[in-house]
Parts: C-alpha cells; sequence; structure tokens
C-alpha cells in the first residue's frame, strides 16, 4: 500500500471511531506501531485535528469532514459504479438523486481528477421488471423510513395468496429479486418477501416503534447465525 493511501486509511478509521489504538491500527494496516505513530505526527502537521497521545489512543475531532479529494481511484470507482446501479434498479425518487449526487462528487474533486469519474467501464442497464416495482418499492421505503405499519397481500411460490400484517425493516436487492424483510405479526418471526409477489400493500396507519428482537438490528443477528453477509449498511 502507497504511504499516501495507508495516510488516508487512517483518516478514514479515525473519522469513522470515537478512540483507536495505534496497536489496532498497525494490525488493520499491516505496518508497525512505530510507522503509525510516524504517521499520525505527519498528519497532525499537515492540519488534520487528531486528537490523543502514544499509549492513549487517537481520535479525530468530530467537526473535521473529510472531502472527495481523500477518495482512492477504486473508491471513487465503486461510488460511479453505485450510483450507476441505483439510477438502474431503485426505484424513481432514488434514481432521481444518483445524477446530482454524482455532480456534487465531481465538483468536490481536483480538477486534475474529475476525469477520473468516467474511467470505469461497468454500467447497470435498467431492467423492466425492476422498473415495474417503483411505485410498490417507494410506498415501501416510505414505511420503512416512517416506521409505519403495513397490510400486505402476498402470493407464495404456488400463488397463494395470503394476508399480513408487517413492520417494515429493510429493501434487499437481490440482482433478479427485491426483498423486504419484515417482522411478520402472522408468524412472530422474521421473514422475508419478494417484491415481485406483492399483490397489494397498504399503510394501516399505525406507527411502530422499536422493540427488543423485532428490530432490524435483531434481523441482521439472525442473518449473521445463519452465515449470511450483513455488511449492508
Amino acid at each position: 500500500m502507497r504511504r499516501a493511501d495507508r495516510l488516508f486509511q487512517i483518516v478514514q478509521h479515525l473519522k469513522a471511531r470515537r478512540l483507536t489504538t495505534a496497536a489496532r491500527l498497525s494490525q488493520l494496516l499491516h505496518v508497525s506501531e512505530r510507522t503509525i505513530y510516524r504517521d499520525i505526527r505527519d498528519l497532525s502537521l499537515s492540519g488534520i485535528p487528531i486528537l490523543g497521545e502514544a499509549g492513549v489512543g487517537y481520535s479525530l475531532d468530530r467537526s473535521f469532514e473529510l472531502t472527495a479529494l481523500m477518495f482512492t481511484p477504486d473508491e471513487l470507482e465503486a461510488i460511479v459504479v453505485g450510483l450507476r446501479m441505483a439510477r438502474a434498479f431503485a426505484d424513481e425518487r432514488l434514481a432521481q438523486a444518483a445524477r446530482p449526487a454524482l455532480d456534487k462528487v465531481i465538483l468536490a474533486l481536483p480538477k486534475e481528477r474529475r476525469t477520473e469519474v468516467d474511467r470505469p467501464q461497468i454500467y447497470a442497464p435498467p431492467v423492466a421488471r425492476h422498473r415495474q416495482l417503483e411505485p410498490l418499492m417507494e410506498q415501501l421505503r416510505t414505511a420503512i423510513d416512517t416506521r409505519q405499519v403495513l397490510h400486505v397481500e402476498y402470493a407464495d411460490s404456488a400463488g397463494k395468496p395470503s394476508q399480513r400484517t408487517l413492520r417494515p425493516l429493510a429493501l434487499n436487492f437481490w440482482g433478479a429479486v427485491w426483498t423486504l424483510a419484515a417482522w411478520c405479526e402472522l408468524r412472530c418471526d422474521f421473514r422475508s418477501f419478494r417484491l415481485d409477489r406483492v399483490l397489494k400493500a397498504e399503510p394501516t396507519g399505525s406507527p411502530f416503534a422499536p422493540e427488543p428482537g423485532k428490530t432490524l438490528e435483531d434481523y441482521l443477528a439472525v442473518i449473521r447465525a445463519k452465515g449470511y453477509r450483513t455488511d449492508i449498511r
């Protein structure tokens, strides 16, 4: 890893955490603690507001903001590809937000780096079946954001319909299908529902408050226990 990239990684790690140690950073970046101490000193001298001291731990002033200048080429490519995927597969509101979001990234970059935005040759052409789900996706996103209980009519793989009362928690995209992760009042358990099998979804007008055992964090813990990746947040 180039030293410049390592310095970026140190700042990002400090920004994401309240306190970390040189030992932790050395393990993360595969360098000696002495190297970390030298990097911390140089970052501080360059104006990065790092707080703390050797043997205690380090943190970053919470008022400090990272800029797009600090994106590595691979990180910038990930952002561009992610925004292209949002335009292709998300609902209309998110798709419309992707373009100005990319414009802001471009404006934040130094002029000599702006051509890097056109470098990724990875595209996400829109898929018709996902476009048909846009109204439902926007409705579900709103219900998730506002914690609104939903009444849902759902068809299983055999086409048999059932009525469900759900606490919507998250939308998951699996490439071929979108699913809704929810607490199902009928089953008294977490369930995933394919959006292309939702026949009807209506808000009940009843908000729900997070309850132990029924939250998104609880759902993710169940998924982790089954061996699935949950680094979606």
